[in-house]
């Protein structure tokens, strides 16, 4: 539950700082936030595991039977940013429907080995599974014109 807490306290603000990948995968960048997990790295983490994931929830995906509405990309240096674009119009256009996207992907996240893992995975959500793999930031978009960052830690 405090986890929780962290993320409804989190502070948003309008972004300025570049960033390399708005204007190609997402639009420029309209709000940011800070994420704070209590959780540590997993101790397997590294650019591998984060590929993994990323094929592993693109595979539960292509599993559903219809086009699945969003697509996940995990990009830097050591795969340690995660996008998270909407695949068509209407989808995730603005900051709730972005939450409630990631609140969906938990779900998903639940059923990964890691989060088997932990010991109360009920009390985790996705960006607390995204922290345990190393990503560090998180952007979520429509692919349109709302994006959303959130800088994990």
């Amino acid at each position: 539950m405090a986890l929780a807490a962290l993320w409804f306290a989190a502070s948003i603000a309008p972004v300025s700082a570049f960033d390399a990948h708005a204007g190609y995968y997402y639009p420029e960048v309209q709000t940011q936030e800070v994420y704070v997990s209590e959780l540590g790295l997993a101790p397997d983490t590294g650019k591998r595991s984060r590929a993994a994931f990323v094929s592993g929830l693109a595979s539960q995906n292509a599993k559903l039977g219809y086009p699945p509405g969003y697509h996940l990309f995990a990009k830097g240096t050591e795969l340690e940013k995660l996008i998270v674009v909407a695949t068509g119009d209407g989808r995730y256009d603005t900051l709730f429907r972005l939450r409630a996207l990631l609140a969906s992907l938990t779900s998903m996240a639940r059923t990964t080995e890691l989060f088997a893992r932990s010991n109360q995975p009920q009390d985790l959500n996705f960006l607390d599974l995204c922290k345990m793999i190393g990503f560090t930031q998180v952007t979520v978009s429509n692919g349109k014109d709302v994006t959303h960052q959130i800088k994990v830690r």
